[in-house]
């Protein structure tokens, strides 16, 4: 018997809450094996990611209306409340006395009779008062906006600190929007006016991007993207823009000889592959066999035949190998550019554990440089926002390494509409791109460098 949406969405929920599972792992656990129809796996994923993103949001609210504190109540009454009242907030679609009901049915079944009545009681009044609830004042302090944006107020602290408040508030808003699925044109297979064609004909309705030239952006889909011809036929790869910009960065030839690092399952690797029209070599490097064990398999499915995977922690790399005339180095990093993509990543992350990123990322760099030939280059990207990460980290880089020089790439990304401060910023070499400024564009940062020719 198939379980009811908001059912399984509050189990999800309560899994993720109450016993520490990961979002992302748990619902695609469970909606590989569901039976739900198309319509209702959607409505678990967005219950399920929104009310885990809003927490903070969410709960400041319940407790408002509570007697007793959230944290007091009975779990299954709490998260019962938490996933209901998320659809009262922020989906337009669903009915008050809707999400009431729901709350009320499955407080009922989880906790007994009489919670369901303070369930009730609670998201009604609450329905009845929407209008006077009342967030932290002012409202440009961190207590307001790691409130209403629904963030760890160490997070926002960072963001109002490096980027002031109208750029955080944005940041900060994009944070808690449904990731946008952007879809990667592979040329070796045709045009994007061929593709879009080709997918509107199997039912996913896409418009060609006007920030990259590759990109496409579906706005409806009336099935999964994996059961689609063109999917299989290796047309496209799923991945934001943000991310293609470091390939035109590196801007990788025909030819030439490329080494990704940290290369991930491939979605940078396969597209710098596309760019050198499969002539070349590129090794790409990993620790983790079952991300390369994807790559091969996208590269396969993408018609791609120049790259090598090696299963290698790169730090034992030996001495002897050949130069690279360009090196991809997109580093583990705190991710404070796509919290987006994982729903409960926020509340996972803290200061401390993102400092003790910096040291491997030096150590990452190091060793990436001495793979460049000279006259090479060396990009080193990041998902993340955090100037420590990034430009500070570049240029401690840059003054340690003397034979080592920033190169200006605005020419190179020139399709992309960056505004005149970033296309100065990308002249110099160096470019954050912050989260959702350019639309449906993830934050990422990304550094370009040349290695001086020998004398």
């Amino acid at each position: 018997m198939t379980k009811d949406p908001r059912e399984l969405s509050l189990e999800l929920v309560y899994n993720v809450l109450e016993k520490g599972a990961y979002t992302n792992i748990v619902l695609d656990q469970y909606l590989r094996k569901s039976t739900l129809l198309s319509d209702d796996r959607h409505l678990v994923t967005e219950i399920v990611n929104g009310t885990i993103r809003m927490l903070k949001h969410l709960d400041w609210v319940l407790n408002l209306f509570l007697q007793k504190p959230l944290e007091k109540q009975n779990p299954w009454l709490r998260n019962s409340l938490r996933i209901s009242l998320y659809q009262m907030l922020f989906m337009d679609k669903i009915p008050d006395y809707a999400a009431v009901n729901c709350a009320v049915e499955l407080s009922r079944k989880k906790a007994g009779s009489k919670l369901s009545e303070v369930a009730n009681g609670v998201l009604r009044n609450i329905s009845r008062s929407r209008e006077s609830i009342k967030y932290p004042e002012p409202v440009d302090s961190i207590e307001y906006l790691a409130v209403y944006y629904s963030q760890p107020e160490w997070l926002v602290q960072k963001c109002l600190q490096e980027y002031g408040i109208h750029a955080s508030r944005n940041i900060l808003a994009y944070f808690n929007q449904r990731p946008p699925l952007i879809l990667r044109n592979n040329e070796l297979s045709g045009s994007r006016d061929e593709l879009i064609v080709a997918l509107s004909q199997e039912g996913i309705h896409c418009q060609a991007s006007h920030r990259t030239p590759w990109g496409l952006q579906v706005e409806a889909m009336e099935k999964s993207l994996q059961d689609i011809t063109a999917f299989q036929e290796g047309r496209f790869y799923v991945q934001n823009e943000a991310s293609m910009l470091a390939v035109s960065i590196l801007k990788p030839q025909a030819g030439e000889h490329i080494i990704d690092l940290c290369c991930g399952v491939g979605g940078k690797t396969s597209f710098m592959a596309e760019q050198m029209n499969n002539v070349g070599m590129i090794d790409a490097y990993d620790i983790y066999d079952h991300k390369l064990a994807l790559l091969v398999s996208n590269c396969t499915r993408l018609g791609i035949s120049i790259v090598e995977g090696h299963n290698q922690d790169i730090m034992t790399i030996s001495e002897g190998f050949q130069p690279a005339q360009g090196v991809l180095l997109d580093v583990p990093c705190s991710g404070l550019g796509v919290l987006n993509r994982r729903a409960d990543s926020r509340w996972r992350k803290t200061p401390d554990s993102i400092s003790d990123l910096l040291l491997l990322q030096c150590r990452l760099l190091q060793k990436a440089a001495s793979m460049v030939a000279h006259g090479g280059r060396l990009v080193y990207c990041t998902c993340t926002i955090n100037r420590a990460e990034n430009d500070e980290l570049v240029g401690q880089f840059i003054d340690n390494n003397p034979d080592f020089v920033l190169e200006g790439f605005a020419g190179d990304i020139s399709f992309f509409p960056l505004d005149s401060q970033d296309k100065e910023k990308a002249a110099g070499g160096i470019l954050t791109v912050l989260p959702g400024k350019y639309e449906k564009t993830d934050g990422m940062f990304y550094a370009n460098m040349r290695r001086k020719r020998s004398i």
